[in-house]
């Protein structure tokens, strides 16, 4: 057995950088195959771990019907900062999850260098309306969008707004790290104001009584085209799963029929 691993390391040091990383993908496949939370841990993601986020149950929960689809999916903020060649890890988690999806990330900062099979990244500003056009339109298709860039209030609102009407009928958007809406405005947008409007938590709260919308009473309400094609929303501890969809199964609202006949 040593032998067998002496030979597969020098075989893998011959290899190119993209190379390497595909031979670490398909290890990273084969060993942890649809167990995100090992995925996330030997990745090196921030999404799970001891002094890190525990978001991959809710990952695993969410996505594991469609692992196996062909599914263009989108994360903003790829990591790192400015260093060029830092970041990428959750790109490559993601690579080995869904085997057969491409993985897409947008960052400010130039991240080319993770760009390799089944993973591209764009340089842009997740704010930036025609830009994430662009992007949407160069993929195709967005079937999976996972928020994980800046976390300010504001950039979490405005490119869910951007975003959200440019996925797939039945596409699933992610945000995480809400925890940022109770922390400091000048940095955050945050407030400890817990009815505050311009907090990302209260904007995505407010979207819940739109799963009702038919329910309302009023025969000429138009619903906006949240209320019309969100289908549910799962709340974590600082992550949300937003299902796109139409919001259409009719009202259980006994309504009174124009036509009722009357006795006298």
């Amino acid at each position: 057995m040593r032998i067998v691993a002496t030979m597969k390391t020098r075989a893998r040091g011959l290899l190119s950088d993209s190379q390497r990383r595909e031979w670490d993908s398909l290890r990273l496949k084969r060993k942890y195959g649809d167990d995100l939370h090992q995925l996330a841990i030997a990745c090196g993601t921030d999404k799970e771990g001891d002094s890190q986020h525990h978001y991959a149950q809710h990952y695993q929960q969410s996505f594991s019907s469609v692992r196996m689809d062909e599914l263009n999916a989108l994360e903003i903020g790829v990591g790192g900062y400015e260093d060029p060649l830092a970041g990428g890890e959750s790109l490559r988690m993601w690579k080995a999850y869904f085997p057969n999806s491409r993985i897409y990330g947008i960052d400010i900062h130039d991240k080319h260098s993770h760009d390799e099979h089944r993973i591209k990244t764009f340089i842009g500003s997740q704010v930036d309306e025609q830009f994430l056009k662009e992007v949407a339109g160069t993929i195709g298709r967005v079937d999976i969008v996972i928020d994980d860039g800046s976390h300010r209030c504001d950039h979490v609102i405005e490119t869910f707004r951007i975003l959200f009407p440019l996925m797939s009928s039945k596409g699933i958007y992610a945000v995480e790290d809400l925890q940022t809406s109770y922390w400091d405005e000048a940095q955050w947008g945050g407030s400890k104001d817990l009815n505050a409007s311009h907090t990302s938590m209260n904007f995505f709260k407010r979207l819940v009584d739109g799963l009702n919308h038919e329910e309302f009473g009023a025969d000429d309400h138009a619903p906006d085209y949240f209320a019309a094609h969100v289908t549910a929303m799962h709340f974590y501890h600082n992550l949300l799963f937003i299902q796109k969809g139409l919001n259409n199964e009719g009202s259980n609202m006994a309504r009174p029929s124009s036509a009722a006949s009357t006795t006298g």
